[in-house]
């Protein structure tokens, strides 16, 4: 059975066929997680296919973020105009040199970026709050808890720069003396694992790859982890960064329209194998307005590999046009990229063969592997024009072995 709340990824697109007159045809591409081991590969797979939709002419594509959106969280942006607001106030009295207001009002605002990971996408104003707040205590003679501070400006932007023209000297001075310490050395790892799998994983606003992901070798002290996936609320949080391993695995909550289509994908899964097609692809095509639909189905095996299935309808009637399956092993040198656009492209030209043909590029050497015409050829690359006669009664004589490349 599929995994609930399995990720649906929809790729709508116009394409424009090469027979005159040139037509338009709406292509859904439909992906489908079987279990919960391929959930992972779901959001990267689909950038795949959307790649290989994008080299065919007149084709636009809109991904899963598109048709569900990543649903905001508003407790988040709460916080974080909260935190705005602090941080304005706190900016005055650092630099009216009110340094225990400012002191004052830096704690609270940085309790509400605590809060406000899930909305934001950059270190923003909370860098230079964190900064602030370190010259404020070592000002107030609290130069340890000013070292903890400058930790945690160093771990969320290693690069942040300070303004000389608004810090003293002596900070300056104590942030190069904490980034050549032995703490600013330590490195912490955090593993994220999301349910279900396959979101987006940003640290400090940085993509890093889809969950379950562990993030290796981070600078110790407070970092922010968000996470989305299209049709869920995205989460974050400020997490610690310590010498010990930390774990933060947070359940996603999908909205009321990824639900209603979630509901549909067991059915469209077992049309698009077993049927040829059927009323839920019709269903499909006439909510959605298209005329095509492309489906993948991702199924992790349990020898190792992903079984990927790619089957493509015409939506009106349901009717499947063509389908291939290809088990892939791994992707550790980026292979399977090459092996899904190679599936996307045999199924669409192998659907419209029959009719209109779909011009994949202008490039006349497109598709072809550079050994279609090696049997005609000696080493020297000069063409053989003289056939040789057979010797004997081998069957495998005047067969090179690479008739079929």
């Amino acid at each position: 059975m599929r995994a609930p709340l399995a990720l649906l990824c929809v790729l709508v697109a116009t394409a424009t066929v090469a027979a005159p007159p040139p037509t338009e045809r709406r292509i859904a591409a439909l992906l489908v997680p079987m279990d919960k081991g391929a959930e992972s590969h779901a959001l990267k797979i689909e950038g795949f296919i959307g790649e290989a939709l994008k080299e065919y002419q007149g084709f636009t594509v809109k991904t899963s973020d598109d048709l569900f959106g990543i649903l905001p969280d508003e407790d988040a942006a709460a916080s974080l105009k909260r935190a705005q607001t602090g941080f304005n106030e706190s900016r005055i009295d650092f630099d009216n040199r009110q340094y225990e207001p400012a002191e004052r009002k830096l704690r609270a605002t940085l309790k509400e970026y605590d809060k406000a990971v899930g909305a934001m996408k950059t270190c923003g104003d909370l860098c230079d709050a964190w900064a602030m707040y370190g010259s404020v205590l070592q000002a107030r003679g609290e130069v340890e808890e000013a070292k903890l501070a400058i930790l945690n400006l160093i771990a969320l932007a290693p690069t942040f720069e300070l303004d000389r023209k608004k810090y003293p000297q002596g900070f300056l001075a104590l942030k190069a003396q904490v980034a050549m310490s032995r703490n600013a050395q330590l490195r912490g790892n955090i593993a994220v694992k999301t349910k279900p799998a396959g979101a987006r994983v940003f640290l400090n606003g940085e993509f890093q790859g889809f969950s379950p992901v562990t993030l290796q070798t981070l600078p110790i002290g407070k970092t922010m982890i968000r996470v989305e996936k299209p049709g869920f609320r995205q989460v974050g949080t400020m997490i610690e960064v310590t010498p010990d391993d930390v774990e933060f695995s947070p359940e996603l909550v999908a909205s009321s329209g990824f639900k209603a289509f979630d509901a549909l994908m067991d059915r469209l899964a077992a049309e698009a194998v077993k049927d040829k097609g059927g009323t839920t692809m019709a269903s499909v095509g006439k909510t959605l307005g298209l005329d095509r639909g492309l489906v993948t189905i991702v199924k992790d095996l349990d020898s190792g590999g992903t079984e990927v299935t790619i089957a493509y309808f015409e939506l009106k009637s349901g009717k499947r046009l063509a389908l291939k399956r290809a088990t892939m092993q791994g992707d550790e040198f980026g292979q399977m990229k090459s092996e899904i656009q190679r599936m996307v492209t045999w199924v669409i030209n192998n659907a419209e063969s029959s009719g209109e043909k779909v011009t994949r590029s202008a490039d006349p050497l497109d598709n072809r592997a550079g050994t279609e015409d090696w049997n005609s050829e000696d080493r020297g690359g000069r063409t053989q024009q003289r056939e040789k006669k057979k010797k004997g009664n081998d069957p495998l004589d005047g067969v090179n072995g690479t008739e079929d490349w």
